[in-house]
C-alpha cells in the first residue's frame, strides 16, 4: 500500500463525513484478487467499488468482500448491479451517473463514474454522493486515453454539484497535485493493492 496516499487520506479525514478518502477499485485483470489488498485497508478510512464485471466468481467475491467490509467498517459499492448491491447489503456504483436498466433507485450509498462536465452532472441528478472523476493522470488501466492532468480535473470537479474523487494513475507522489479542498477523495487499483 502507498504510504503517501495513506497519509494524504488520514489528513483529508473530515470529522462527520459520511464518505470515506480512501477507495479501492477491484479489477479482474490488474487485481484478480483484491481481498488481500482489502484486509489491509485502513479501518473507517476506505471504502471499496466492486467491479469485476462479467468474472463467473463475481457473487461470491461480493460476499467475501462485504464480510471484510463490516469487520473494518468499510463502506461498498457495486457497480452496475444493484440487486447484488442489495444482496450483500452494499450501495450502488453507477456508470456516467447512469442507473442501470429500469432498475429503481434504492435509498443507498451511491457513487458514479465520470470522465466529464455532463457525467457529473448524471451523477449529481441521479442521486450519487460522490463521483470519481477520470483520468486524472496517466494510468495502466487505460493507457490509451488522455489524462485531464491537474488543472483540467481541477477545474471540471470544482464546478460540480457534488463531491468529486480523483482516480487514474493516483498514488502518494501525484496526488498532492489536487487541490485538497476539491479532491474529497481517491480512488486507486496498484497505489492500494
Amino acid at each position: 500500500m502507498d504510504s503517501g496516499l495513506l497519509a494524504w487520506a488520514y489528513a483529508s479525514r473530515r470529522r462527520g463525513a459520511k464518505l470515506p478518502p480512501l477507495w479501492l477499485f477491484t479489477d479482474a485483470r490488474r487485481l484478480p484478487d483484491p481481498r488481500p489488498a482489502a484486509a489491509r485497508l485502513p479501518r473507517g478510512l476506505a471504502g471499496i467499488v466492486l467491479r469485476h464485471d462479467g468474472e463467473p466468481g463475481r457473487a461470491a467475491l461480493g460476499r467475501d468482500l462485504a464480510r471484510i467490509c463490516r469487520a473494518r467498517r468499510l463502506a461498498l459499492v457495486v457497480a452496475g448491479d444493484p440487486r447484488l448491491a442489495a444482496a450483500l447489503g452494499a450501495g450502488v456504483h453507477l456508470r456516467a451517473g447512469r442507473w442501470p436498466g429500469a432498475v429503481r433507485r434504492r435509498r443507498c450509498l451511491v457513487t458514479s463514474s465520470a470522465h466529464g462536465p455532463a457525467d457529473l452532472l448524471r451523477a449529481h441528478r441521479a442521486g450519487a454522493g460522490l463521483a470519481f472523476l477520470s483520468p486524472a493522470f496517466p494510468t495502466l488501466s487505460h493507457p490509451d486515453v488522455a489524462a485531464l492532468g491537474p488543472a483540467r480535473w481541477a477545474r471540471l470537479a470544482g464546478a460540480a454539484r457534488l463531491p468529486v474523487a480523483a482516480l487514474g494513475g493516483v498514488d502518494g507522489g501525484v496526488v498532492r497535485r489536487l487541490p485538497r479542498h476539491i479532491c474529497r477523495a481517491v480512488g486507486a487499483i496498484g497505489a492500494l493493492a
